[in-house]
This record gives C-alpha cells, structure tokens and sequence, in this order.
C-alpha cells in the first residue's frame, strides 16, 4: 500500500501533485472510498453533521470533493456482520482509501476488528490518503495527549505501519489546532522519530520510504528512541 498521510487533506498544489503521482493517473479516472469511521468517537467532531460534511465533501478538508471518477462509502463499523464478499472486492477494485479524522484509537480498533487492517498488506497499487487521525492511525505511537477513546482490552498501541510519529495541525500559535509547546510536550513521551508539522504539509510514503511534502512548516522533535 502507498501511503499519503496528511495533516488537514490535499491542502495544496504540492500534496496534489504527490497524490497524482501516487495514483500514476488523474483523480478524475480514480475511484475512491471513504471511511468516516474516526469522526464517530471525537467529541469535537460526531456523529452527526460532521460526518455527512465528509462524505458529501463538503467538510473543508479537500479530500472527497477532489473530483474522483467515484466515491464510496467504507463504514468500518459495519463490516464484521457482513460476509467478505460483499466488501472485500470493493476495497480491492478502489484506487484510494480517504480516512477521516477524529480519534485514531477508535479507528484503529475498528480496522483490526473489521478485517480491513488484515488486507492491506495485499493492496500494494491502493493509496491510503490519511487526514489528521487517519495519518496517525498509520504510526507506532500516538500519546495520551491525542487519546479520547480507549478499547475495550485497554490497548492504545496504532499500527506501526510507519516508523515515525506525527503531531499533526500545528499551524502557527495565530492559528487555530496545536502550539509548538504543546507539539514538543508531546514528543517527549514518544519513542522514536517524532515530527510536528502544519495543515500544509504531508508525509508520501512508498515501499518504506518517506518523502515530505509541504508547501507549510515541519519539525523533526526527535530523532532517536528515549532511554
């Protein structure tokens, strides 16, 4: 799987140019899925109107409303009552996979529980473009300062698919999201790589290698793991 994992979306020309180039061909030739199950948990965010924003592309975060030749619904919550077959093919036929923010326990829960964590190994030509926890959910560690919701079994580890963490939307102490203080605070309780970066800035990964991409600000916190 090739991954985009964003802090607030396809912000930029930079960001859409790496999502083409990922794609290896235009957006209005690709198809697409949608997964709002993040935004479910957040108590900022839904359920509710929110969640209709996403999907319907209308949230001002530009991901759905990209122009895509189609755009599904993949509601994570659902799938474990359904047989493999109604889903399992839709995923593997879609170019991209769009995760919406919101808690990232929450939709790391839901894509082990569901099987969807299972099969993206096999997806090796899908793009996962991650918004904000939808990015997160892809990294080793998140800390306390980003958990709200909490599984049943206690465990808040997310999954590792990358090495590195990210303190997303940190966008200037004008702006609203985190502050650098705050992003710093935060890094000190993770072990390994750990970057701060803005609503203008995302990281491109492919077969284990990482590229930023920003067109904003970004900070390496940290580089080595705590003692």
């Amino acid at each position: 799987m090739k991954l985009l994992l964003t802090s607030g979306g396809v912000t930029n020309p930079s960001i859409h140019a790496a999502l083409v180039g990922l794609l290896d061909k235009p957006i209005d030739e690709s198809t697409a899925l949608c997964i709002p199950t993040a935004m479910y948990a957040h108590p900022m965010v839904g359920p509710g109107e929110r969640v209709w924003q996403f999907i319907s592309g209308e949230s001002g975060n530009p991901m759905v409303s990209l122009g895509w030749k189609s755009v599904g619904v993949l509601e994570l919550t659902a799938l474990p009552t359904l047989d493999e077959e109604l889903w399992v093919p839709k995923v593997r036929e879609a170019d991209v996979l769009l995760a919406a923010g919101g808690d990232v326990l929450y939709l790391c829960h839901w894509m082990r529980e569901s099987g969807l964590v299972d099969l993206l190994p096999s997806l090796t030509d899908t793009v996962w473009v991650g918004l904000s926890s939808g990015s997160m959910v892809m990294t080793p560690q998140v800390g306390d300062d980003f958990i709200q919701w909490r599984p049943p079994n206690g465990d808040d580890r997310t999954l590792g698919v990358v090495d590195f963490s990210i303190c997303p939307h940190v966008n200037g102490d004008d702006q609203p999201g985190n502050t650098m203080a705050e992003a710093k605070a935060w890094a000190a309780t993770i072990d390994g790589p750990a970057y701060a970066v803005d609503d203008q800035t995302a990281f491109q990964v492919v077969d284990g290698t990482m590229e930023v991409v920003s067109e904003g600000s970004w900070t390496l916190l940290s580089e080595t793991r705590r003692s």
